[in-house]
């Protein structure tokens, strides 16, 4: 395979890999309540259609570095698409509350071993454009989610909501074929030893964890209870998925800037700050005044969203000294900050299950920004864990 070949098909399989990380989630918030009136889920089990994805993320990213020793990058991240596409076609052929619940785990499971293995492939193969990779990477999640979550209800309308929610085994097929195509242009990777981590032990790496954990969080929340927030409020389905699509465009905006830019900012802190702002802005305008300021609320969410995803795991990889001590920290930082993020979206079901009302979870959020805030001011440049994998 020529140099050429394989310079423009790692940056494509990263692209066609990424898109199929969140349809599976973010298809579901325009339809939940569709989905509940045919199938008689609770407020609580439907906020499990997206907490639990994310909280097996978490969990598969904790033992990232035993998958990749076990499995390796190329085949494991191969496996894990071929469980999105499975799961995602199962939903349309074989559609009810039991098996809704029974994918967002297997497809949650193919998510984050893909999630816990792509970082440590980037850092090693990307040289200096790793950052502007993780860019690329991140925003394609963030597009993946836009086109799904836009989609899904006018699929719904025309072919029925099971369709809507099978379409897309059909992307994750062609990002398999893309990945594994790339995977015999790019070298191999050493075989990884088996970790030594003591990352649990280190307060940086846990404020690393925290604060990927707050901002995916608002990610979670806005993904799955944004539509059915506007829907209780008198829109329609279509205008509640414009609404997060909205959100989603935004955050393909900033992620892409993120991207572009992050290379040429060692400090960090500035941009960290600014979407914090961004994102504090969206919540209370959907605290104070969701009808009037719906669409500049989702905008600002969105951007400020946008750019915490690539920017936190930039902040994380900039820890590692090696792509092995890159790989570690992201699957810390994402593991357990996975599982917190998962907290978000359950309490939000639970919220509107028991109050009819989500408007005290926007609230919730805006309180949390002040926390990331506080967080982001000591990720000073120059702080970084030297050696945190062997102290």
């Amino acid at each position: 395979m020529n140099r050429s070949r394989s310079g423009w098909m790692f940056p494509a399989a990263i692209l066609l890999v990424g898109i199929n990380l969140r349809p599976s989630i973010a298809v579901i918030g325009p339809l939940l309540d569709r989905l509940q009136q045919d199938t008689g889920l609770s407020d609580t089990a439907a906020g499990l259609l997206t907490t639990l994805p994310v909280a097996l993320m978490g969990g598969v990213l904790l033992g990232a570095g035993r998958m990749r020793h076990g499995l390796g990058e190329r085949f494991g991240i191969a496996l894990g698409l071929i469980l999105i596409a499975l799961s995602d076609a199962l939903r349309g052929l074989l559609p009810g509350a039991g098996l809704l619940l029974a994918t967002a785990v297997s497809g949650g499971i193919g998510i984050a071993m893909v999630q816990a293995l792509m970082p440590a492939v980037i850092r090693l193969h990307a040289g200096a454009r790793t950052a502007g990779l993780m860019g690329l990477y991140s925003t394609a999640i963030m597009s993946g989610a836009l086109v799904s979550g836009m989609a899904g209800p006018w699929l719904a309308q025309v072919w029925g909501w099971p369709m809507a929610l099978g379409l897309w085994a059909a992307p994750a097929v062609i990002g398999l074929v893309m990945w594994r195509a790339a995977a015999r242009a790019i070298p191999a990777a050493p075989k990884a030893t088996r970790p030594q981590s003591r990352l649990h032990r280190s307060r940086r790496a846990w404020l690393l964890l925290a604060f990927f954990g707050l901002g995916t969080g608002a990610y979670t929340l806005v993904l799955a209870w944004l539509p059915p927030f506007y829907t209780r409020l008198g829109w329609s389905a279509q205008g509640a998925g414009a609404l997060l699509g909205a959100v989603t465009f935004a955050e393909v905006i900033a992620g892409l800037a993120v991207s572009m830019w992050i290379d040429r900012a060692p400090d960090r802190r500035p941009a960290l700050l600014t979407a914090i702002a961004a994102l504090l802005a969206g919540m209370l305008c959907l605290a104070l005044a969701p009808l009037a300021m719906a669409w500049p609320g989702a905008v600002l969410a969105g951007l400020g969203i946008g750019a915490l995803f690539p920017l936190s795991l930039i902040v994380a990889m900039d820890h590692g000294q090696t792509p092995d001590e890159a790989g570690a920290m992201a699957a810390f930082v994402q593991g357990g900050g996975y599982v917190l993020a998962a907290v978000l979206p359950l309490a939000a079901g639970l919220l509107r299950q028991h109050l009819a009302d989500l408007a005290p979870v926007w609230w919730l959020m805006a309180l949390l920004c002040l926390v990331m805030a506080r967080i982001a001011v000591v990720l000073r440049p120059n702080t970084l864990l030297q050696g945190a994998l062997a102290r």
